[in-house]
């Protein structure tokens, strides 16, 4: 990376690592970090970066609920929104958005090929979730979340409301414990079912539902396997209104003391994902194998799941993304999944991210970044 991104020698008050994190999803965090570049960027000043990912079931729990003083954190919005609800001292710094496949399926026999007519059918409601952080069960009920406000979006985009359906509970199969190390980014096949047990497609396949909400490349590869065919493309749909979920928008958050006491490395770090972001524009067929490897998808999945993805990578805080984010906070509150409200604008601080535009404004255009 260009030098510009390093300063000149360690300070004493230089913390020794920065930690980050992110969900099994693509992001220019994950990129810029398999690229080298992130690594490259602080080395420099003899801080390590590292990833939550790899930490082990004792830091893993981070992810959650944000404790890490030096953490930044790009995932999906439930967990960040929980642990902001929950009292936890963080800053909302940017957000992304990423269409990443969100889908209802159903059986090919099902005779549901669109939003209309999902009306009068039985919709799988995966349970609460149940884990070592009591605090946590509610904004770690992903799997709950996402389908709830994935059917709700289907629904409306079709004047339909819960009321034109019914949602059967199914238990949910995930147990979200404290030590989240493993869930977050297991390798090989217990990453692709690990991921795929956030669904109830076994409830689907064995006619106890008629359709399922479900997310992301793996479940598309899982979809396939069974023999489940896409009734509704949720991407597909005009209105981002009716695509808010976990991951629309994405969230980028931080502890305050991370902005209070090392401001100049934060920016540093947004300004390489940034760079990153540019990269994928610029060259967006040389993704295929990090995105593999960051979704557990397999590469027609992944091509099928993330066709757009350079459209979505820089984070901003413009009006359209914050309100879309309020729409999702409401919806949270609303439906159980915090335990308190907040108000958003009390949680956004965008000193950071216009520090890193003005910074990745200076380095050279994307053709020049080294591969």
């Amino acid at each position: 990376m260009p030098n510009a991104l390093k300063s000149p020698s360690a300070s004493a008050s230089r913390p020794d690592e920065i930690w980050f994190t992110r969900c099994p999803v693509p992001t220019a965090t994950g990129i810029a970090y398999k690229l080298g570049w992130l690594t490259e960027a602080f080395e420099g000043d003899g801080i390590t970066l590292r990833t939550l990912q790899e930490s082990g079931a004792d830091l893993g729990r981070h992810h959650y609920d944000h404790r890490l003083p030096t953490l930044i954190r790009e995932g999906g919005n439930m967990l960040a929104i929980a642990a902001r609800a929950q009292g936890e001292p963080t800053k909302l710094v940017g957000l992304t958005w990423i269409e990443e496949s969100q889908l209802i399926l159903a059986r090919p026999d099902s005779g549901i090929a669109s939003a209309a007519d999902l009306k009068g059918k039985r919709l799988a409601l995966p349970g609460w979730s149940h884990n070592d952080i009591p605090a946590h069960v509610r904004g770690t009920s992903i799997a709950r979340g996402m389908s709830l406000a994935g059917y709700k979006g289907v629904l409306a985009s079709a004047g339909l409301s819960f009321d034109d359906v019914d949602l059967l509970e199914v238990p949910d199969r995930v147990r979200n414990i404290g030590g989240a190390g493993r869930d977050l980014q297991p390798s090989g096949e217990a990453r692709r079912s690990g991921v795929g047990r956030l669904w109830p497609i076994g409830a689907l396949v064995e006619g106890k539902v008629d359709a399922i909400y479900v997310k992301g490349a793996s479940a598309i590869d899982q979809a396939r396997e069974v023999g489940l065919v896409v009734a509704i493309d949720l991407d597909a749909l005009p209105d981002p209104r009716f695509r808010v979920n976990n991951g629309t928008p994405r969230p980028i958050t931080v502890h305050q003391s991370l902005i209070d006491d090392h401001f100049d490395l934060l920016v540093r770090f947004l300004a390489v994902t940034l760079r990153a972001a540019d990269w994928v524009v610029a060259q967006p067929n040389r993704l295929r194998e990090i995105l593999e490897f960051e979704t557990a998808g397999s590469p027609g999945a992944v091509d099928q799941a993330y066709a757009h993805l350079h459209k979505g990578l820089h984070p901003t805080l413009d009006p359209v993304r914050l309100a879309l984010f309020e729409q999702q906070k409401k919806f949270l509150f609303t439906h159980g999944f915090l335990d308190a409200d907040f108000a958003l604008t009390d949680w956004i601080d965008p000193r950071p991210l216009e520090a890193a535009l003005a910074l990745n404004a200076q380095l050279s255009t994307p053709s020049t970044v080294p591969a």
